[in-house]
């Protein structure tokens, strides 16, 4: 039997709004990040990427409790105390919103609830390359944004999708576990369907894709090879499609793509995927070193090129870092380069470009001047 939507309807008394509303507003008025609440400790508050306490009590079992249950729906209630965990989404007002995650660990009831601000950013505010501006305005293909969690990709796409919004007159559909960004239609119609809530789950959601005329869709995340089939497809039909995928850079991503396959699939998955990949982004959160910029990404940009796509074809990714480098003057980056650049800009440091870099002998002769030759990868 399929999972069935969850009923998230709560009835909100606005004079007595719930108590943990409170620690969400501490949260907004700190511009932190994430908030937690585990047994035994204070709230604490995640800001430039480090936890802090609150100035609040120490919090028991009954009162996690009792700031959890009061956000949720009875059918989320009955589904936590089966499971032991629940996603869902909390909103506050009408520009900012959490992803909550509640689960339990050594029997305790915890929450880690992160901070998704209606405000969409501009690319100028994300300091991302001029590149991924035009990279937006593509018409099809399949467009993926890449890195660890926390590093700004559902940011980056949000920006990306507000971007088409305000420029192009189409159709534009997300699927996401859960919503993240509210999209207010401005050129644009923008759909949102989030799984648990307006479907009960990816599977029926990619279903019915191509039955609502979409333009533009945004696939959460590139859970399994379900979906991205599902995602390729689209691209393949003339569809431009975003999805977020868990990987550490371009050439990792090719390889994380094929092993959602079997050894008898690969082929045909590495055609098809070199033939409807568009861009590959891949990015992780650096802390900045101006009061303005705290934390700015280092992003390594892949286009999807004729060697690009000849080196996918042919199963050469271990040379794609190579062209990637060989090929800046069309937009590509690789995370070198954009070490380099955030240093010469002083947006970073010089230790903590180094604590991240790919290769630290290779950042230390880029910031010489000196890259390696591209020479052999044709």
């Amino acid at each position: 039997m399929k999972d069935q939507p969850l009923d998230t309807h709560i009835a909100i008394d606005a004079k007595n709004p719930p108590e943990i509303e409170k620690l969400f507003r501490a949260v907004i008025k700190a511009d932190a990040s994430d908030l937690h609440l585990k047994v035994g400790v204070p709230p604490k508050i995640r800001i430039h990427s480090k936890l802090k306490n609150t100035t609040g009590e120490a919090l028991n079992e009954d009162k996690i409790e009792h700031l959890v249950f009061e956000i949720m729906s009875e059918d989320q209630k009955q589904f936590f105390i089966r499971n032991g965990a629940l996603d869902f989404a909390y909103s506050l007002g009408d520009m900012d919103r959490f992803r909550i995650n509640v689960f339990r660990q050594r029997s305790y009831i915890s929450l880690a609830a992160r901070r998704i601000s209606g405000r969409i950013p501009p690319f100028e505010a994300l300091h991302v390359p001029p590149v991924v501006e035009k990279i937006a305005e593509s018409h099809d293909g399949l467009i993926l944004v890449t890195g660890p969690t926390g590093c700004g990709k559902s940011t980056t796409i949000a920006s990306m999708i507000d971007h088409i919004n305000r420029n192009r007159a189409c159709h534009i559909i997300t699927v996401e576990d859960p919503i993240e960004f509210l999209h207010v239609d401005k050129k644009a119609i923008v759909s949102q369907r989030e799984i648990g809530i307006d479907v009960p789950n990816f599977d029926d959601a990619l279903r019915s894709l191509m039955r609502q005329d979409p333009d533009v869709v945004l696939i959460g995340e590139i859970r399994d090879n379900d979906t991205l089939t599902a995602a390729m497809k689209a691209a393949e039909t003339g569809h431009l499609v975003f999805g977020t995928l868990h990987s550490n850079n371009c050439a990792q991503t090719i390889q994380r793509i094929l092993d959602m396959f079997s050894q008898d699939e690969r082929e045909q998955v590495r055609q098809t995927f070199a033939m409807t990949v568009r861009a590959v982004i891949s990015q992780n959160l650096l802390r900045g070193i101006r009061p303005d910029v705290p934390r700015l990404p280092a992003i390594e940009i892949m286009i999807n090129t004729p060697i690009i796509r000849k080196l996918i074809s042919e199963e050469r990714e271990a040379d794609i870092p190579t062209a990637i480098r060989s090929s800046q003057g069309e937009g590509m980056q690789d995370f070198t380069e954009s070490l380099r650049k955030l240093v010469e800009e002083e947006y970073i440091d010089l230790k903590v470009a180094l604590e991240y870099a790919p290769n630290v002998e290779e950042l230390k002769m880029a910031m010489k001047g000196i890259r390696s030759s591209s020479s052999g990868i044709i």
